[in-house]
């Protein structure tokens, strides 16, 4: 395919594939469970920090998790007592466990007292054309109070050559302008041009495939390659291509 084929291609795929249907085997749908923007927030930021491995059992656990904090995200990391702290204990993800849970709330509630929220922490150190310094400064923020350190494994670093996939799609989540119903768009003060595609398995494989991206290993430095290419194929909505290479490769096995 040209250039011209392979854009009219992806942008079949993200119209098959950008729509209400997607959220009901999503991660996505648990912060959809939510109206309050604090509480999309926390919910969505929580997800996509487990969401690695099978989908379902990311998803079972979510709601586990916002079971275990009342249904109420935003007023349980800002009011939470010790005892409430100690029913996370249990949770566990994989490698992902009670101590790490208990860390992160507590990360978070310094980040919404202190730091004016997680949309005013990414927005603060923002470029123009990327998020991924902010993503390093967030995770500086994020453990800038007394931590484990083996939580620290738990938020990616792009400096450290990560892809940061997860956290990538977090913000998909929380800035995207979608008209499709799918993504939130209520961080206003980040533009859907500086995100970054969530790099994985998947969507590496699908643009390997079809020629978008060269480099082997699914790090910072694809992203990066993988960046520059759907810039150019949509410089103002360039992740909505995530739903194409993901669906291509998790729904087709492309």
């Amino acid at each position: 395919m040209n250039k011209t084929e392979l854009k009219e291609f992806l942008d079949e795929k993200v119209i098959q594939y950008n729509n209400p249907k997607f959220i009901e085997s999503d991660p996505i749908q648990i912060p959809h469970q939510f109206s309050k923007k604090e509480d999309i927030e926390i919910a969505g930021f929580l997800t996509a920090t487990i969401a690695w491995g099978n989908r379902k059992s990311i998803i079972k656990n979510a709601n586990r998790l916002m079971h275990l904090m009342d249904n109420s995200p935003y007023e349980f990391v800002l009011n939470h007592t010790e005892s409430e702290l100690e029913k996370l204990m249990f949770f566990v993800h994989r490698t992902f466990n009670g101590d790490d849970c208990i860390q992160f709330i507590k990360s978070l509630k310094n980040i919404y007292i202190n730091h004016s929220g997680l949309e005013s922490l990414f927005v603060q150190h923002a470029k123009k054309d990327s998020l991924q310094i902010a993503i390093t400064k967030f995770k500086e923020v994020f453990f800038e109070i007394d931590h484990l350190p083996r939580t620290q494994k738990h938020v990616s670093d792009p400096l450290k050559n990560s892809a940061a996939k997860r956290i990538n799609m977090y913000l998909r989540w929380m800035v995207r302008q979608d008209n499709a119903g799918v993504d939130f768009g209520i961080w206003k003060n980040i533009s859907p041009s500086q995100l970054s595609c969530p790099l994985d398995v998947h969507s590496g494989n699908v643009a390997r495939k079809l020629g978008l991206l060269k480099r082997k290993q699914n790090d910072a430095k694809a992203l990066n390659e993988l960046d520059k290419f759907l810039r150019k194929l949509d410089p103002n909505d360039p992740v909505k291509y995530d739903f194409a290479l993901f669906g291509l490769g998790v729904f087709e096995n492309f």
